[in-house]
C-alpha cells in the first residue's frame, strides 16, 4: 500500500531530520503528485540536508544547483560541444537532468536563469539550441530561498512561483529537537549512512495510484470554492489560478492516500489550502500596510466556506 511505502520513506528520513513531520508529509505528498515544492526559510534550518535526505531515501539520482547571479541558462539545462577527438558536436547534461534536483537559493540567479527551469518544471523537458529532451521520471524540484535577506536577489516571477505545487516553511525546532540534532550529528553524519527504501519504479506506480483515489462530487465542489473564494476576498488583489484548483485536488488525493484511504474528505482540503494557495494569492498593498499575511487571508477563507457534510 501507499502508506506503508510512505511510512518507509518517512521513518528513513527521520533518521537524519528530527521532527518535522508535518514537513516530510507535504514532501511525500508532492512527491506523489510528481510536484515541486518552495522551501522558503532562514539560513541553517536543514532545508538542503532534508533534500538529500529524501534523495537518498527514495534510491532518486540528485542534483543541486547553487544559485548566483553569474549562473547562465546553459549551466543549468548543459550545452553542445564540438568534441574534436570524434569531430562531432555531443550534448553536456546539465544538473537538471536529474530526478531530484536542489535548487539553492532560486532567487539569487537573475531572471533569465530562472526561466531556464519553467520548461522543466512544466513540461518536464528541456530544450537546448534546437534539440528538445525528456527529463527523467519521477522528476521533482525543491527551490531553496531566504526571505530575510534581500540585496543582490531577484523575486521570483509570477508565473514561476504558480509552478511550485506547495510552499513549505520547515520553522526552528523546539529546545527538545535541537538537543536532540546535537546528539544525532555529534560523532557521525547520518546521511552517510543512509539507504535508499523505495525506487524510482515504485514511485511512478504509486503516483499512477494516487490518481485512482476517489473525490465526490460534494468535496470536489467544495474545493473549487475555496479556489474561488481567494479571487473575491476583498484583501486579495489576485486570487489563485486554475493550477491552484487542479493542485488542490491532486494533492488531497495524495494525502488520503497517505493516510491509508481511497477516498478524499473535505479535512484533506482544508489541511492542504494553506500550503496550496498561500504563494498562489498576491495581497493588495492596504492589506499588506495592516500588517497581515497571505496565511491569514487563507485561513480565513477556509473559515468562511461552507464545508460539505454528509447527510444521513
Amino acid at each position: 500500500m501507499i502508506s506503508e511505502i510512505i511510512k518507509r520513506i518517512r521513518d528513513n528520513i527521520q533518521t537524519v531530520i528530527v521532527g518535522k513531520d508535518e514537513v516530510i508529509e507535504l514532501l511525500n505528498i508532492a512527491l506523489l503528485c510528481e510536484g515541486h515544492v518552495l522551501l522558503e526559510d532562514v539560513p541553517g534550518i536543514g532545508k538542503t540536508t532534508l533534500a538529500r535526505a529524501m534523495a537518498i531515501s527514495l534510491g532518486c539520482t540528485f542534483r543541486r544547483i547553487q544559485f548566483t547571479p553569474d549562473l547562465l541558462p546553459s549551466d543549468v539545462t548543459g550545452i553542445y560541444y564540438f568534441n574534436q577527438k570524434t569531430q562531432e558536436f555531443e550534448f553536456r547534461a546539465g544538473p537538471v537532468m536529474a530526478q531530484i534536483v536542489l535548487a539553492d537559493e532560486i532567487n539569487r540567479a537573475t531572471p533569465r536563469t530562472q526561466s531556464a527551469l519553467l520548461e522543466a518544471m512544466q513540461e518536464r523537458q528541456i530544450t537546448v539550441d534546437v534539440s528538445t529532451m525528456p527529463l527523467p521520471r519521477p522528476f521533482l524540484v525543491l527551490a531553496t530561498q531566504n526571505p530575510i535577506e534581500l540585496e543582490g536577489t531577484f523575486p521570483l516571477p509570477e508565473a514561476q512561483v504558480d509552478r511550485f505545487l506547495l510552499k513549505v516553511r520547515l520553522g526552528y525546532p523546539t529546545e527538545q529537537e535541537e538537543g536532540d540534532i546535537l546528539l544525532r550529528f555529534e560523532r557521525d553524519d547520518p546521511l552517510a549512512a543512509l539507504r535508499p527504501v523505495t525506487n524510482p519504479d515504485e514511485l511512478l506506480q504509486m503516483q499512477a495510484r494516487v490518481r485512482q483515489v476517489r473525490v465526490e462530487d460534494s468535496v470536489r465542489q467544495y474545493a473549487v470554492r475555496v479556489v474561488r473564494a481567494t479571487r473575491e476576498h476583498p484583501s486579495v488583489a489576485l486570487g489563485a489560478s486554475p493550477r491552484g484548483t487542479l493542485a488542490l485536488y491532486r494533492t488531497a488525493q495524495a494525502r488520503a492516500a497517505i493516510h491509508g484511504r481511497d477516498f478524499v474528505l473535505p479535512d484533506d482540503i482544508k489541511a492542504l489550502a494553506p500550503a496550496v494557495l498561500t504563494h498562489r494569492v498576491i495581497i493588495n498593498p492596504q492589506t499588506r500596510l495592516r500588517g497581515r499575511t497571505p496565511e491569514e487571508v487563507i485561513g480565513e477563507v477556509i473559515d468562511q466556506v461552507p464545508a460539505p457534510v454528509e447527510t444521513l
